[in-house]
């Protein structure tokens, strides 16, 4: 089943196993992420069995478990679209854009063609 067929409780349950088992691979107790990430324990418990909490204390236990590069993964930084990338295939930039219509500095014109 894709992620799109889960409810959000059943996408929130998985969640929470996963930093569960992050956690658990650290050998880190309840207690202890809830000290490093500056948060309670119930917190920590709450979270793990998918109950639903904000957004900033994701931020706060993927910090504490070192894994917060992940959050990069979630949305990604839009590239060059396909299109693009057909148009310059091959084919590196040739000659940087000038400014039109700007005098040059030496005060000689240049032939821009």
């Amino acid at each position: 089943m894709t992620v799109y067929g889960q409810s959000d409780r059943s996408l929130l349950r998985d969640l929470g196993q996963r930093l569960k088992q992050a956690r658990l691979r650290q050998n880190l107790s309840q207690e202890q992420l809830a000290q490093r990430a500056g948060l309670s324990r119930a917190t920590i418990s709450e979270y793990e069995r998918g109950s639903s909490t904000s957004t900033m204390t994701l931020v706060q236990v993927l910090r504490a478990l070192g894994l917060l590069d992940e959050l990069a993964s979630f949305v990604a930084e839009p590239g060059p679209s396909p299109l693009d990338l057909a148009r310059r295939q091959g084919r590196g930039r040739q000659r940087a854009t000038g400014r039109r219509g700007a005098p040059p500095d030496d005060g000689e014109e240049i032939d821009p063609w």
